[in-house]
């Protein structure tokens, strides 16, 4: 997570969940994983590992091809999904959690504060017409 501030403005972020494409110590010994809830989301034979980045980069807006805060998954240079507004630290954890770990945010979720607070909305109207990504 990287977040830039100019005299107390959010000029920028970039929030980035890098999944390991091989757990090595789960291959070496994978009974430490198995019985251990916090890996069962992650360690299924058929999961397929995709970065994903929260980028909010108003300075190099285009509106629809280079929307200002937007979702890229993988590692593709066009991928610019609109996102409505800067994402907040804490519900990017939440989303994290919530679609990679959720069987140990379930087991865990009374222990942490995730409660969604945001940033103004940033997204234009053409934006919006397009499939874009909401936060309420």
């Amino acid at each position: 997570m990287m977040y830039t501030y100019e005299n107390s403005q959010l000029s920028s972020h970039r929030l980035a969940f890098f999944p390991s494409p091989f757990l090595h110590e789960f291959q070496n010994e994978p009974e430490i994983y198995e019985l251990d809830e916090i890996y069962a989301d992650i360690i299924a034979k058929n999961i397929l590992p995709v970065p994903i980045r929260f980028d909010y980069d108003p300075d190099n807006h285009q509106e629809l091809d280079h929307p200002k805060c937007h979702l890229t998954l993988g590692q593709f240079k066009n991928c610019r999904i609109p996102v409505c507004s800067p994402i907040m630290p804490n519900v990017f954890i939440s989303f994290i959690l919530r679609s990679f770990y959720n069987t140990a945010l379930r087991k865990f979720s009374d222990e942490l504060n995730l409660k969604n607070s945001l940033f103004p909305q940033t997204i234009t109207s053409a934006e919006q017409q397009l499939l874009h990504i909401s936060i309420v």
